[in-house]
């Protein structure tokens, strides 16, 4: 008999069951596929490994709070720099942004492209970023929204009202910058939670905070994939046990609550509680019926994406690992990826990661370049797939990274994120609108089944890598408060 079965061997699911067997509890670990790592996975073409997953990791001190639950330290099992530039932003005028994760380089870096006032305004606007963050991340971030009760923290709550937390993001920006290159810097990020900037909260400002201001990070070796296998790594050391490559088809319970797992080989994983860290809604068909949540009756999911991952017969010079090349239009390509239809000028975020020796043969290299796009409930992408396809590499030599019809290459669009497992063909769960926020959002536990908790993006904190860990710590912290 195990204490814990985990269902799901993603970051969120790998973040419970390595916190629940650091505190000397037995789990067991159940994942459909050969391997850990769900939505942050791999892919191969010959040669070449790409990330299939995230491709930016910030807030690297709630991963090390993971590995620190089991008595870890982060830097033994995954080494991490910080990127140089953090991102580089080109916009459609040919003028370009590094975002520098030094202080004082990113305000001379303002001061070149927008001039010395411009560059005192962003100095405020930074400075309000990081007092929002200090607000947010503790009260409603880094924190159980699994009651009502969570919402009640009338001072924080009026201090980000004050700071124009529930102005609309793009207001939000446009009230303290006044160059239109540095409002899209800091607002794009909204679609990382599925909305456009024109209707996403002030309060997701603190995603640029954490891109601009906190840094982002990349592991010296193996890429994003090295962290959920240094995470499954360090389960087996605890002594957890790892299933993989067996579905888990019920929960079973009894009128106390769970009683274990129903796996497809017909075996009865028996415990006193079971973490559900897969795709929310694909998970419903092994739920009982008391586990149902009003708040998935009409889930609104994000957009998704068209993401084509290509290998190179050569090191880009120059190339910094993340670029941002931002389209002509601006409002226009949220109303149509709103609309359910191609963005008519999207923005392109390019990674192309330094080689680490194992992503690609010497001398040459990886580039992932990514689309926002419809998801399948609003497009048909039978249709779709072959224009924006043609229409990416068209744009992509445009840009001068050559013509790459011909490179080693794979492209994700969502009829493969489907076939990955996720609903609605999208990577990014459900988009955050207030409806679908916080305490609002699907809850982490099911109360009417003593004993059943879930974790990973369809759960509060909500999409990205540090939510999502946070998700599985917390679920962990739930089942040791328990005595069942």
């Amino acid at each position: 008999m195990s204490d814990v079965v985990v269902v799901g061997a993603g970051l969120g699911g790998l973040a419970a069951a390595v916190c629940l067997a650091g505190a000397g509890r037995q789990v067991t670990l159940v994942e459909a596929t050969a391997e850990p790592g769900g939505c942050c996975g791999t892919a191969r073409v010959g040669p070449y490994r790409f990330d299939a997953g995230p491709s930016v990791l910030t807030m690297p001190d709630v991963l090390a709070e993971v590995f620190g639950a089991a008595g870890e330290e982060l830097r033994h099992w995954v080494p991490l720099r910080r990127l140089d530039p953090s991102y580089r932003m080109v916009f459609d005028d040919g003028s370009r942004l590094d975002v520098r994760p030094d202080r004082e380089a990113m305000i001379d870096q303002v001061r070149t492209l927008c001039g010395p006032a411009e560059a005192a305004r962003y100095e405020r606007y930074r400075a309000l970023l990081e007092e929002m963050f200090r607000v947010e991340w503790p009260a409603f971030i880094d924190a159980d929204m699994t009651r009502l009760r969570a919402l009640a923290r009338p001072a924080a709550l009026l201090r980000l009202a004050a700071l124009g937390g529930f102005r609309r993001l793009d207001r939000l920006a446009a009230r303290h910058l006044t160059d239109p290159r540095l409002i899209k810097a800091h607002t794009f990020q909204a679609l990382y939670v599925g909305l456009p900037p024109q209707r996403a909260l002030g309060v997701y400002a603190v995603i640029a905070h954490m891109d601009t201001v906190g840094g982002v990070y990349f592991p010296e070796h193996g890429g994003m994939y090295a962290i959920p296998l240094a995470l499954a790594a360090l389960l087996e050391k605890l002594g957890a046990t790892t299933r993989y490559g067996v579905r888990a088809l019920e929960i079973l319970t009894d009128g106390d609550g769970v009683t274990g797992v129903l796996l497809d080989d017909g075996e009865r994983l028996t415990a006193r509680h079971v973490v559900v860290a897969c795709d929310r809604l694909a998970a419903r068909r092994m739920l009982p019926a008391l586990a149902g949540d009003w708040r998935l009756r009409r889930p609104r999911h994000s957009p998704s994406c068209l993401v084509l991952h290509a290998g190179l017969d050569h090191v880009p010079d120059g190339q910094a690992h993340h670029t941002l090349h931002f389209g002509r239009t601006w409002r226009q390509t949220f109303k149509a990826l709103d609309r359910g239809r191609p963005q008519p000028d999207p923005s392109l975020l390019v990674t192309c990661p330094r080689p680490d020796g194992e992503s690609a043969p010497p001398g040459h290299a990886t580039l992932s370049v990514l689309e926002p796009a419809p998801n399948l409930r609003r497009a048909d992408w039978r249709r779709l797939r072959p224009l924006l396809e043609s229409r990416l590499l068209d744009r992509l030599a445009a840009l001068g990274y050559g013509d790459l019809a011909d490179a080693p290459r794979l492209v994700l669009d969502p009829p493969a994120w489907a076939a990955r497992g996720h609903s609605a063909g999208t990577p990014f769960a459900l988009d955050h609108r207030l409806t679908q926020t916080a305490w609002l959002r699907p809850s982490a536990v099911a109360r009417r089944v003593p004993g059943l908790h879930f974790a990973g993006m369809y759960t509060a904190p909500g999409v990205g890598v540090p939510p999502v860990l946070i998700s599985g710590r917390l679920a962990a912290q739930r089942i040791l408060k328990e005595h069942r």
